[in-house]
């Protein structure tokens, strides 16, 4: 058995007594943040190490963005890569191999927001996002092999692609993370990489599902006005291993928190032995 989770911490120092209380919680094998802000010198390795997650890769920055996977499984190989000529530390990949299974990677994201305005003309910060994504597809579009290797992509994607994904599709088509020109863009990269959306392999298209809540809403839970910007891929070898996923919700109430929930994916490898 074994369980992922990925959450947009926004700040893990900041958060940290957050990131105790959910791995305390529901104890994942793996956790993936994103927007550490944190930089690598400065990540709270002991606070990990005392919580049973020993092994740990950072790809941080002082401030900004950032990402981070902690676990209790050692890594076999540890990748950063960078996209659009910038080091703004948006990826980690791991390599790790479960007991009696082989060699997974596990790829951690965290995708440029866009700002606001949906316009790469005059948004410099939304044609960052578009030239990310496409660099994303060049890259997994460019190793087709890469798609019968067991993989898993999770992480803040900044994008909610389908029509239950956001809390209104119609007055949300001309917001940053649901314009058609972001999901088309988002849909290509899934299709280069074979890769499979286990989220809504468990909860249907047709089912709300959130993982962010503005801070803006008075009453976030009252309102509900929600978009799914966390996702779980998988390549197609470890899509009949996934058993399950769960929005740990309940996080978005807690003090100061982040205004993402965790999400957790959870897999029985039995189900797909033996893995390449």
């Amino acid at each position: 058995m074994l369980t992922i989770a990925t959450w947009n911490i926004n700040s893990v120092r900041l958060r940290l007594g957050l990131v105790e209380r959910v791995l305390a919680a529901f104890a994942p094998d793996i956790l993936c943040l994103q927007e550490t802000k944190c930089p690598d010198d400065r990540f709270p390795l002991k606070a990990f190490a005392a919580m049973g997650y020993a092994h740990v890769a950072t790809h941080g920055q002082r401030g900004y963005h950032g990402v981070a996977t902690v676990s209790r499984l050692p890594f076999d190989s540890i990748e950063r890569r960078c996209f659009c000529g910038k080091d703004d530390a948006r990826h980690l990949a791991t390599t790790f191999s479960p007991d009696g299974a082989g060699a997974i990677t596990l790829h951690n994201f965290y995708v440029p927001a866009g700002g606001d305005e949906p316009d790469p003309v005059t948004n410099e910060k939304f044609a960052h996002k578009l030239r990310f994504l496409d660099e994303l597809t060049g890259w997994f579009a460019g190793a087709p092999a890469l798609a019968a290797e067991p993989r898993i992509l999770v992480g803040d994607l900044n994008i909610a692609p389908l029509e239950h994904d956001v809390w209104s599709h119609r007055r949300l088509l001309k917001v940053v993370s649901h314009t058609p020109i972001e999901v088309d863009r988002l849909r290509a990269m899934q299709s280069a990489g074979g890769w499979i959306d286990v989220m809504r392999a468990h909860v249907p298209e047709t089912e709300k599902l959130f993982t962010w809540w503005s801070y803006r809403a008075h009453d976030w839970r009252l309102s509900n006005r929600g978009r799914r910007l966390d996702h779980v891929w998988v390549s197609p070898p470890l899509a009949p291993c996934s058993t399950g996923i769960s929005v740990v919700d309940a996080a978005r109430a807690w003090e100061r928190p982040s205004d993402h929930a965790p999400v957790l994916a959870h897999f029985d490898l039995r189900r797909c032995r033996p893995l390449p």
